[in-house]
């Protein structure tokens, strides 16, 4: 009988979470903007001050997918929440309930520890993804879009200087 099984991920799994993140990409046809190294991995979720946790979804000891997750906040409900930034399981187990695994996984994880809510967001075409979310009872957020700076854009708008009519940026 096969058995499914998640564990706390740790440092010696950065190349399989690399290797992961990069199969992912690929499958969202976004492979050129995983930029990432095993360093960066390694430092960025197992670094004594990282705000990131990741889980590998093992079957018979063999990995076959992850979630990385962290948590964000709430004003409205005044408490945290838990938001998962990548799940994935390759294509081979896909349908063996891995998936459904790590989302309870993690859903267990956010009301063990008070959270207000579990998000995460999805491609608007990947239709697969969307009806699982929603076989689970997942609601699409209808309202919101979403925004981010990154790359160089982020590097020029953190780059405010000083001027009269907006103030000094305070120095992080």
């Amino acid at each position: 009988m096969t058995k499914l099984e998640i564990r706390k991920a740790n440092s010696s799994d950065s190349a399989l979470i690399l290797r992961f993140v990069k199969e992912l990409a690929r499958y969202e046809k976004a492979e050129h903007e995983a930029t990432a190294s095993v360093e960066d991995i390694k430092k960025s979720i197992f670094s004594e001050n990282s705000t990131v946790e990741a889980v590998i979804c093992e079957r018979d000891g063999t990995p076959i997918g992850f979630a990385v997750y962290f948590y964000n906040y709430s004003t409205w409900q005044g408490k945290k929440g838990l938001y998962l930034e990548d799940l994935y399981v390759t294509p081979e187990s896909r349908g063996s309930g891995a998936g459904k695994l790590l989302l309870r996984y993690l859903a267990k994880k956010a009301v063990t520890e008070g959270c207000g809510r579990f998000e995460w967001s999805v491609l608007d075409w990947n239709r697969p993804a969307i009806d699982f979310y929603e076989s689970i009872g997942a609601k699409p957020k209808s309202e919101w879009v979403g925004y981010q700076l990154s790359g160089q854009s982020l590097v020029d708008f953190g780059a405010v200087r000083w001027t009269p009519n907006f103030g000094q940026v305070p120095k992080l």
